[in-house]
């Protein structure tokens, strides 16, 4: 599979897909990257000019936190994590998405 990096994603797609990273436990930028890369079997890859604009606008939004701590390899990171109305906008933004889904397949299916 050919990487797709976040330019190519559908609007609201990196929102769904960070959140759904960081529905696992707090983790910093590099982290997240890694985790969308690795669930996706390598074929998504989250760019830094994507990733920290996204992860800023949805620390405005309410939705993570972040605090500054010490990486695995001892550097200093920003670890952001799910507030209680991020999850509620993953659990929103899942349904959105499958519904989503649901639409182009039966579009696909009568084509």
């Amino acid at each position: 599979m050919a990487h797709r990096d976040a330019s190519q994603l559908l609007p609201g797609t990196l929102f769904l897909l960070i959140l759904k990273a960081l529905g696992r436990g707090p983790l910093h930028g590099y982290g997240i990257a890694k985790q969308i890369r690795s669930a996706s079997a390598q074929g998504l890859e989250i760019q830094e000019g994507s990733l920290y604009p996204a992860l800023n606008r949805m620390l405005v939004k309410g939705w993570l936190v972040a605090e500054w701590g010490v990486s695995e390899n001892n550097r200093k990171a920003r670890f952001y994590r799910l507030t209680a109305e991020g999850r509620k906008q993953l659990q929103a933004e899942t349904k959105e998405f499958e519904k989503l889904v649901k639409s182009i397949q039966m579009v696909m299916r009568t084509a």
